[in-house]
């Protein structure tokens, strides 16, 4: 089916992200998986290449432009492409909301810049060793000593981890239970008792640094308090709904070269004297997959409008967050298997997408907590 979603110029966008990707990661994406980490380099092409800050305020040097369109577009081309190393969705599309929209004039003046650029890279720091997904259960603290905070605890699986140079922190800034207390502190490279602890080596996305942070007596100055106190928690419900629709849509367009990939395959590999592609069996299971890509599909554009449009609730976004994300898993495996052995090998596109893309139903709210909160919708 023809999309409907995206003009020309989003057309044209899509050819500037090809064409970076081409000439800046995938030359390298490769040796950055054997060094487990991205070169700096590369976040700094993508600021010249005008790909990082994409909503910033132009004053600030981003593009200016809010339209979630663009966003997928660069989700799309980098999950079809397979790279996963350079978190540049992260940085755009899940950090730099709380920046331009609970940052003060004066804490955009001091990071948006180099967050345009690729100078500053970020991340944000929310699991703990013994809190996931329940925020309740979050012990990191931050004390307040009058005219900086003192922030002490550990995090863990975070991503940019390593090269971060500025990290939102969400600390309890009151005693009190719950989700109530907590607070935003951004703490920036250097901070005395700030330590990185080791990369940790995942099953997939090598390239993509994911560390543990540790706290320990940092002293936080006030002015990088963000957004209001105590009210962490609803600043962070309030941004998951594009985390998740990104996560989706990285989803869908994986599912989708995977089954375009798979079809070539299978046409050009022979079995019993005959192209697989002739096997009764080998038609099915491509019917059902391209079936269920294009309805998933239709439903993700439609929440990519409304998204775009400021209509998207939270729970349509865990509608599509969870759906896009266990088909994608379901296709790698499927696809998996109609390569047969060579699917097992690393050097294919579809053993990587098997391992880069299993995570994508656990981070950013499990398939079981976005199934929650649509269930509590219907039935509370």
């Amino acid at each position: 089916m023809k999309r409907r979603i995206f003009t020309p110029e989003h057309d044209a966008f899509r050819e500037t992200v090809r064409t970076f990707l081409a000439k800046e990661v995938l030359p390298h994406h490769a040796q950055w998986e054997k060094d487990g980490i991205v070169d700096r380099a590369a976040w700094r092409a993508a600021g010249r290449q005008g790909l990082l800050g994409l909503a910033v305020p132009e004053e600030y040097g981003g593009g200016g432009n809010d339209d979630f369109r663009y966003a997928a577009v660069m989700h799309e081309e980098f999950a079809r492409a397979g790279a996963t190393g350079l978190a540049i969705g992260l940085h755009n599309d899940i950090i730099g909301p709380y920046l331009t929209s609970l940052a003060t004039d004066e804490q955009k003046r001091r990071w948006l810049p180099g967050f345009c650029t690729g100078e500053i890279i970020t991340a944000i720091a929310m699991t703990e060793p013994g809190a996931g997904s329940d925020l309740q259960g979050i012990r990191t603290t931050a004390d307040d000593r009058g005219d900086h905070w003192v922030l002490n605890g550990s995090k863990t699986f975070i991503s940019n981890g390593i090269l971060a140079d500025l990290v939102i922190v969400v600390a309890r800034t009151s005693p009190e239970g719950g989700a109530h207390g907590l607070s935003l502190l951004v703490v920036e490279r250097g901070a005395e008792g700030f330590e990185r602890g080791r990369n940790l080596d995942k099953i997939g996305q090598k390239a993509q640094d994911t560390a543990e942070l540790f706290f320990n007596d940092v002293k936080v100055p006030k002015e990088n308090l963000l957004g209001e106190l105590n009210g962490g928690f609803v600043h962070l419900m309030t941004n998951l709904a594009q985390e998740r629709m990104a996560i989706a849509v990285a989803g869908v367009a994986s599912a989708e070269h995977l089954l375009e990939i798979t079809t070539d395959y299978v046409k050009g590999r022979e079995a019993f004297g005959r192209p697989l592609a002739r096997l009764q069996h080998i038609r099915f299971e491509i019917a059902e997959i391209a079936t269920e890509c294009a309805v998933a599909r239709t439903f993700l554009d439609r929440c990519i409008e409304d998204h775009t449009g400021g209509e998207l609730d939270a729970v349509h976004a865990s509608m599509a967050k969870w759906w896009a994300t266990e088909l994608q898993k379901r296709v790698a495996d499927r696809c998996l298997q109609l390569h047969g052995g060579y699917g097992y090998m690393a050097e294919y596109p579809v053993a990587r997408a098997y391992t880069d893309g299993r995570i994508q139903t656990i981070y950013g709210g499990t398939t079981e907590i976005m199934k929650e909160i649509i269930g509590r919708s219907l039935l509370s």
